[in-house]
């Protein structure tokens, strides 16, 4: 990648210079410092100012769980330096840390592609709105970004150069992204697959049998050394947990509860049942509990029949009294969602997720800039409506590019290991109840790789490289 720079050191100047003002554009006019900012922020102060990993109450700190280390840790080192809840400092380097990330993605570009596309991905990569707006946001996505990156990077690396510290190196990043996400998991299943399914392909081809076999011990020994090293930074989380609250957690919890908390598991069913788009995050799953739901926010497929509408409008009614889901409410919207289940098996298990999936893919991302969740109905501010469909229409174009690029690099080396990434991510968000498209972003790097693809010359085409 050094050389690549040099010989091209003017391009790889200009477009870092452009990446720089994109981001500095969202930093000065839109910096994000949302009730999850403040939620890291609060644990990182007490974990820096009086060494209780914890939240603020009234009169004391709280020992929590709710959210894993990495990146309090960040918070707490910049609130360090630049004082305590000094979110701009946080945002700037969070800036020059997405800067990195467009050149591990141009680096990966290079391996599996060519130069070209190196550059081809470094400047989508430099110019993408979406990676510049949560650089300017308090939250996990850069740094997730950032060593998602890097260990893809790292599991091409290893492949051409070889070198036990690559895989460390490599399995270090995966859990570095554990650590800011329980989600970063599936980046050490994909890896994890990628490595094994490489193994078994080099046996196919082989026709040396004990070769093949070697080639099965080599890369058995690398799994064993990435799934080592990606979890041994879980272990002293684990173990303060265990010593903390008395119990087996090396993640997070899964709805960011407090220990021996009620978590309304029938009113998540229920929502899981109908939810598709993020407007009814917002407006439904996000506003319990505290918050009224308007029963004209629900779509259409919340309803299989009038009866259960009425039946629906009831429960919603009874939640609206009290804002809060007793257990004995939430046994009603259980048998509700069992009801739903019954009905239609096909879509909860497969319909519903391939609906969210989409929406997180294609949806606008403007979730964290004022405008309207509600992007189909065109009754904003012109301004925002304008923007809207900027970034909407852009977001269309990477993806579209990003498919081209797939049958086009369908049988590069190394696309095995993007594709198998993005594929696995995308099925599991597809599970959950809440379509975020901030989930995909950890796709965004593949999907500039592919569309990267784009810019490779044509067989028949002399390179330009």
């Amino acid at each position: 990648m050094r050389e690549l720079v040099r010989e091209n050191f003017r391009f790889f100047l200009w477009a870092t210079l452009s990446a720089l003002v994109l981001r500095f554009a969202f930093f000065l006019g839109f910096p994000a410092v949302t009730s999850d900012s403040f939620v890291y922020g609060d644990i990182a102060k007490n974990w820096l100012q009086h060494g209780i990993y914890g939240l603020s109450g009234i009169n004391d700190i709280t020992p929590t769980s709710i959210r894993l280390p990495g990146y309090p840790a960040f918070l707490a080192a910049v609130f360090a330096v630049f004082g305590v809840e000094h979110y701009r400092a946080v945002l700037f380097v969070q800036i020059f840390v997405d800067i990195g990330s467009c050149f591990l993605i141009a680096d990966i570009a290079r391996r599996v592609v060519s130069p070209r596309a190196a550059r081809a991905a470094f400047m989508l990569a430099a110019l993408c709105p979406f990676f510049a707006n949560y650089a300017a946001a308090a939250l996990t996505e850069t740094w997730e970004i950032f060593f998602t990156v890097l260990a893809l990077d790292l599991v091409l690396v290893g492949r051409s150069d070889g070198g036990v510290r690559v895989w460390w190196g490599c399995g270090f990043a995966i859990g570095a992204a554990i650590l800011l996400r329980p989600d970063g998991g599936l980046l050490l299943a994909a890896i994890e697959l990628f490595v094994i399914a490489h193994a078994f392909v080099g046996i196919a081809v082989q026709r040396e049998p004990e070769i093949g076999r070697a080639q099965l011990r080599g890369s058995v020994k690398v799994a064993a050394i990435i799934a080592f090293s990606a979890l041994v930074p879980l272990l002293p989380w684990t173990l303060r947990n265990w010593h903390t609250f008395h119990e087996f957690q090396p993640l997070a919890p899964r709805y960011a509860n407090e220990e021996n908390s009620f978590v309304p598991m029938g009113f998540n069913r229920w929502v899981k049942t109908w939810m598709a788009d993020y407007a009814s995050v917002e407006e439904v799953y996000w506003s319990v509990p505290g918050n009224t739901i308007d029963i004209d926010n629900l779509p259409l497929r919340a309803f299989d029949s009038p009866e259960q509408r009425d039946q629906t409008e009831q429960l919603v009614d009874d939640y609206n009294q009290s804002r809060h889901v007793t257990p004995e409410l939430d046994a009603r919207f259980a048998a509700l969602a069992a009801e739903r289940v019954r009905h239609s098996h096909f879509r909860y298990y497969i319909w519903l997720p391939m609906l969210r999936i989409a929406d997180m893919w294609l949806r606008p991302r403007t979730e964290i800039l004022p405008c309207n969740t509600r992007w189909w109905e065109f009754d904003e501010d012109r301004k925002w409506l304008v923007l809207g469909v900027i970034i909407g229409a852009l977001n269309l174009l990477y993806v579209a590019a990003g498919a081209i690029g797939l049958v086009r690099g369908r049988f590069v080396p190394g696309f095995g290991l993007l594709v198998t990434f993005l594929v696995l991510r995308s099925l599991f968000l597809g599970t959950l109840e809440n379509p975020e498209p901030r989930y995909t972003l950890e796709c965004y790097p593949v999907l500039l790789i592919l569309a990267a693809v784009c810019f490779r010359p044509r067989p028949d085409r002399p390179a330009l490289d």
